[in-house]
């Protein structure tokens, strides 16, 4: 019985520094190690895969999060991704939603015969059917399932009906039917037991949970390319640096982060000079350039300096058109001395584990997903706790203040908080805790995946004929 699968991995967009990206780049890594093939179906490729060969990253454009299609139908459907929306009638609507189905269903023509191309046993949606950033993806993954009967195995990350911007939209029946389906022969996975309980319940279907996980035996440490980001930046040797490792987006709460840091200099006004605050990442797929100016304006007027250096980063190493060194996230972060992490809201949370996994303290909010499935696995960071005023701010205590200014000036305690978050972290969330679950997902969905290869393989018997 042969227990090694072609993989198709299928997404709007990879090879970026989002989570997503990161998270297919270790399921490819783990799923080669177990001796499967992977191919790759993406909108948009940000950078090549470096793990897989160039002739198995596919391009199927009408997928990508920015194509004309995906922008004329998000401003048609979703009211709060534009300021001059205009209402649609019911029969506008139903007229969008038949014109959004036909579309989907040629594009599922092309992902089948790629599929077919390719000898496909497997795909892997990661997140194509959980959030609407590539309608045209989602509805023809969903037809493969529903008309081809394709072995799909559903990866989310993050689902519509938590995002204002989606939740609010004109094509909620078919978002309830496709995002995601619930269909008989298909597999969920999400990242947390809260998101196992959400699917469950509105659903009625069993995901298995994968979570976020990091190569802590291979973790980045300071190295010869690394160690000259200092300098390479302008920044002294005494300078505290610290690292946002995130897109710049409104549930990250950047803001949040910046006020922390005024109310730390005001308080403990040594550190004024030394503060360097980096926002590593881009400014997100909401394209808000609007929050940019907010976090800028306030970061001057706390007296932050502010320092937004995407364009430097890339997920892999390498040099700019100017020749100037690319760092990966990873190489920010592990150059830093404390990482700010506040968001509302989280997935589950990358940028956590990967400062884990560099060995630097973190702060962050006990969000959800947080005190549900990160923190009880026995980390230690500083904490912020989840209340909010009613005018949204987030509610900073003193003593918050003063576990930064003891963290920085006990280098002993540092240390002990960093070992411990990296060796708990590595039995939890590491390489081996997603080798075995991966394994365990294959073998659970064998039956239906061989039975996929061999309907695949007779279409392609007819198809010929």
């Amino acid at each position: 019985m042969n227990n090694k699968f072609t993989i198709a991995i299928v997404c709007g967009k990879l090879g970026g520094v989002d989570g997503v990206s990161l998270e297919v780049d270790k399921w490819i890594n783990v799923f080669l190690s177990l001796g499967h093939s992977v191919f790759t179906i993406a909108g948009k490729y940000a950078s090549e895969l470096p793990s897989i060969p160039k002739k198995n990253q596919i391009l199927l454009d009408e997928i990508a999060f920015d194509h004309a299609t995906q922008l004329n139908y998000e401003k048609l459907v979703f009211p709060y991704l534009t300021n001059n929306h205009r209402r649609l009638t019911e029969k506008q609507i139903d007229g969008v939603a038949t014109e959004l189905m036909t579309k989907g269903s040629v594009v599922a023509s092309k992902m089948y015969e790629i599929l077919q191309n390719y000898n496909i046993d497997v795909i892997i949606a990661e997140n194509t059917n959980a959030m609407p950033m590539t309608l045209l993806g989602g509805i023809a993954v969903y037809e493969l399932v529903k008309e081809n009967r394709v072995a799909t195995i559903f990866h989310h990350h993050d689902f519509w009906w938590e995002r204002s911007r989606f939740s609010n939209n004109y094509i909620e029946p078919l978002l309830n039917d496709i995002m995601p389906p619930s269909d008989l022969g298909i597999e969920h996975v999400v990242l947390t037991s809260y998101a196992e309980h959400i699917l469950r319940s509105i659903k009625r279907v069993q995901p298995i949970i994968i979570p976020n996980c990091e190569d802590f035996r291979n973790s980045v440490t300071l190295d010869d390319y690394n160690s000259t980001f200092r300098e390479d930046f302008g920044f002294k040797d005494d300078d505290i640096l610290v690292v946002q490792p995130t897109r710049i987006v409104r549930r990250k709460r950047i803001e949040d982060s910046v006020e922390l840091l005024g109310r730390f200099i005001k308080k403990y006004p040594l550190y004024k000079t030394k503060i360097q605050y980096i926002i590593s990442l881009y400014q997100g797929d909401e394209q808000d350039n609007d929050y940019i100016n907010e976090i800028t304006r306030l970061a001057a007027k706390r007296e932050i300096p502010l320092h937004l250096i995407s364009e430097r980063v890339a997920s892999v190493r390498g040099n700019d058109k100017d020749g100037k060194k690319m760092y990966t996230n990873r190489d920010v972060i592990v150059n830093a001395d404390l990482i700010t992490y506040l968001p509302i809201w989280e997935g589950f949370g990358n940028a956590l584990l990967e400062a884990i996994a560099a060995r630097v303290p973190v702060i962050t909010t006990t969000y959800l997903v947080y005190k549900t499935d990160i923190r009880v696995v026995g980390l230690r960071n500083i904490e912020i706790r989840d209340q909010y005023t009613e005018d949204g701010k987030l509610i900073i205590q003193d003593k918050v203040l003063d576990d930064i200014y003891y963290i920085l000036t006990h280098p002993e305690v540092r240390e002990e908080m960093i070992h411990n978050n990296y060796n708990v972290a590595n039995v939890e969330f590491g390489f081996e805790t997603l080798s075995s679950r991966l394994k365990y997902l294959l073998f659970h969905y064998s039956d239906e995946i061989r039975a996929s290869r061999k309907r695949l393989l007779k279409s392609k018997i007819n198809y010929s004929v």
